[in-house]
């Protein structure tokens, strides 16, 4: 048994076991509606005054060059009380930001990867310490880099312990970065090779370390992915239809913008010499359908769509009625599992851990800005961020398209806004 899941192992018979699992419900058919309930700030405690002024903040930016357009949003006790959109998502075409703008999610889309592999979990395809040669063989012989600065294919040695599938969840699997150097020597990732390839394409190159001994933020989930295809016999982009967005009512999510939204998708800008110019992230562009169905970083979405997945979470589970995964699995998936000889995740992330999807908060005083203890959350590296936050029944999302991500700090500058206007309130 690996590191990561010493002493944690879960599995569905342990659950039933304890009756706490009585039935699995299986989702047949889309959810109704697309809207969250709405709601007058106060009368789920927060202050109107304050978010007024969380809004002008956020305007700000946009008048100040750091960000082209915006949309906010806040959900207090499932209903929708903030909700505004800012700014234009292109600024050539002088087309203004509109709640229902797309946004490429990069980073983000491991939230909704994961919970398709969690919801496998749960009807038994496979356990989290299953190593995940026993699906994907490609990966039985894989070598370690000696050194994992140096990283040269010539210098490798044979690796020691399995990557399993919790290890693929933590980003303790010993892979890369899709942008790191060995990566792109190696041609490992491109949107325009298959997942099998570039499932491929990963298992020949070595790891950076062996499984289990450091957390690095890389191509795992996007592995994650080619296995929900061999656990469901599916493809990938069929299972998050029928399995997520259709039960959930997620209109807006997937892995290009057809003809008849692509007016919606946001443009990703830069700042260059004091202006922001369009931004092409990737060589094959989200108005085509990439060859490369990526579960790590290659969704788009609206803030609605976000917020309704975020919203199953905050509920146990389940949405207008549609239950996805069981409370207890919700339970299992949102808390820190990485081991604590493995914490700090790197010196830039004090205070946090990692679910099976998500980052989590397991020291708010190490954050410049609010959060509780037990929040999950995590960005994107083109300008989203997302907040769940069980301890004040909320969901906190901001989206933007800017390259870097930081925006001159209107993500934290609008958590710090919405969480004022609860102490405002008060």
């Amino acid at each position: 048994m690996s590191d990561c899941t010493s002493k944690r192992r879960y599995t569905i018979a342990t659950v039933l076991t304890l009756g706490l699992l009585p039935v699995l419900l299986v989702p047949t058919g889309p959810a109704q509606g697309q809207a969250l309930p709405a709601a007058a700030p106060e009368s789920v405690g927060l202050s109107s005054v304050q978010l007024d002024r969380v809004t002008d903040a956020l305007q700000a930016h946009v008048d100040a060059g750091h960000i082209a357009g915006v949309v906010g949003a806040v959900v207090r006790d499932g209903r929708l009380i903030y909700m505004e959109a800012l700014g234009q998502s292109d600024i050539e075409a002088a087309r203004p930001m509109t709640e229902d703008a797309i946004f490429r999610l990069y980073s983000m889309a491991r939230s909704i990867t994961s919970l398709a592999v969690m919801i496998l979990w749960e009807e038994e395809a496979f356990q989290l310490d299953d190593p995940i040669s026993r699906y994907l063989p490609q990966f039985e012989n894989q070598r370690v880099f000696t050194d994992a600065d140096l990283l040269s294919m010539d210098r490798t040695r044979p690796r020691n312990g399995d990557i399993t599938v919790e290890h693929l969840l933590l980003h303790t699997s010993g892979m890369g970065s899709r942008s790191s150097s060995i990566y792109r020597a190696e041609g490992v990732r491109s949107r325009s090779i298959t997942l099998t390839q570039m499932v491929d394409n990963a298992a020949r190159t070595p790891l950076f370390e062996d499984p289990g001994t450091n957390w690095r933020y890389g191509i795992s989930t996007t592995i994650l992915g080619r296995l929900v295809e061999v656990w469901s016999g599916m493809p990938f982009e069929d299972f998050l239809r029928e399995r997520v967005y259709e039960p959930l009512g997620l209109s807006d999510t997937g892995f290009w913008v057809d003809p008849d939204r692509a007016d919606r998708l946001a443009t990703v800008y830069r700042p260059f010499e004091g202006e922001l110019q369009p931004y092409q992230i990737e060589e094959v562009p989200f108005t085509e359908r990439p060859v490369l169905i990526e579960g790590g970083v290659g969704l788009v979405a609206s803030t609605m769509d976000f917020l309704r997945f975020c919203q199953m979470f905050l509920n146990g589970g389940e949405l207008d009625g549609r239950r996805v995964l069981q409370p207890e699995t919700v339970a299992l998936m949102t808390v820190n599992r990485v081991p604590d000889a493995l914490l700090p995740l790197n010196p830039r992330s004090l205070g946090r851990g990692w679910t099976l999807g998500f980052s989590a908060v397991i020291d708010a005083s190490a954050f410049s800005y609010p959060v509780n203890d037990g929040d999950f959350w995590w960005d994107g590296s083109a300008g989203t961020r997302f907040w769940i936050d069980p301890t004040e029944n909320m969901v906190t999302i901001v989206m933007a398209q800017v390259s870097p991500a930081s925006g001159g700090g209107f993500r934290e500058e609008f958590k710090t806004g919405v969480y004022e206007a609860i102490a405002e309130h008060r």
